[in-house]
C-alpha cells in the first residue's frame, strides 16, 4: 500500500528544491522593463498564451497582471489562427509559456503576431533554453527543467509549478517597479473579501 504521507513529503522535497533551483537571471529585470515600458508606460497589454497545461497557467498570470495594474489577456494560440490574433495591437507585448519550446502552436503563433508586428517583443518561460521558441524569445526565462514529479515524468507537475512562481515574480517585481498601491488596486479589486481588505474594511 502507499505510503500517501510519505509520497506527500517526497513531492513537497522535490518541488521546494525546484524552486529555490530555478536560475536567478538578469532576464527578469529585462521582462520587467518591458513590460512597464509598453504597457504601464506606454499604454499597451501583455498578452499571455500557451498551449495545455502551460496555458492555464499563462491565463492564471494575465488574470493576475490585469489586477495589479498591466492591462493583460490570454490568447489561446489555436484560436489566434481563426481571427482571435486580431486582439494584438500596437506596442502589445507577449509572454509565452511552453516547457519544452517545442510547442507546435505556440512556435506558429510567433510566426503569425511577428508577421502582423515585425518589431513585437516576446518574453518566454521555457524549462528549454535551446529550443526553437527560447531562440525566438527577446527575453528568456529558463525553468532549470526539473524533473516532473509525476512517476512517469510526463505529466506537467513540477513545470507549471515553476511556471507559476516565475509568472508570481514578475508581478511583484513589476508592481514595485511602478509603485502600485493598495488604493489602485482596490480600485480594480471591488467584490469579495480582498475587495474589502484592500479598502480596509471591517471582513470579520
Amino acid at each position: 500500500m502507499t505510503d500517501i504521507k510519505q509520497t506527500m513529503r517526497d513531492i513537497l522535497a522535490a518541488e521546494s528544491r525546484a524552486v529555490a533551483n530555478i536560475p536567478v537571471t538578469s532576464g527578469y529585470e529585462s521582462a520587467i522593463n518591458l513590460i512597464v515600458e509598453h504597457v504601464w508606460n506606454g499604454g499597451a497589454k501583455l498578452i499571455t498564451s500557451g498551449m495545455g497545461k502551460a496555458g492555464q497557467i499563462a491565463m492564471n498570470i494575465a488574470t493576475t497582471f490585469s489586477s495589479t495594474g498591466i492591462p493583460a489577456v490570454f490568447l489561446h494560440p489555436s484560436e489566434a489562427q481563426h481571427g482571435d490574433l486580431g486582439v494584438m495591437q500596437p506596442n502589445d507585448i507577449m509572454l509565452l509559456l511552453s516547457n519544452s519550446g517545442k510547442t507546435r502552436e505556440i512556435i506558429e503563433l510567433v510566426d503569425l503576431a511577428r508577421n502582423m508586428n515585425p518589431d513585437l517583443k516576446i518574453i518566454v518561460i521555457t524549462g528549454n533554453p535551446d529550443s526553437e521558441l527560447a531562440h525566438a524569445a527577446d527575453v528568456m526565462l529558463w525553468t532549470g527543467a526539473a524533473d516532473e514529479v509525476c512517476p512517469l515524468g510526463l505529466t506537467p507537475t513540477t513545470s507549471t509549478t515553476l511556471m507559476t512562481v516565475i509568472g508570481d515574480v514578475l508581478v511583484v517585481g513589476t508592481m514595485k517597479s511602478t509603485g502600485f498601491t493598495k488604493e489602485m488596486y482596490a480600485m480594480r479589486h471591488h467584490g469579495g473579501y480582498l475587495g474589502k481588505k484592500s479598502r480596509g474594511e471591517n471582513n470579520k
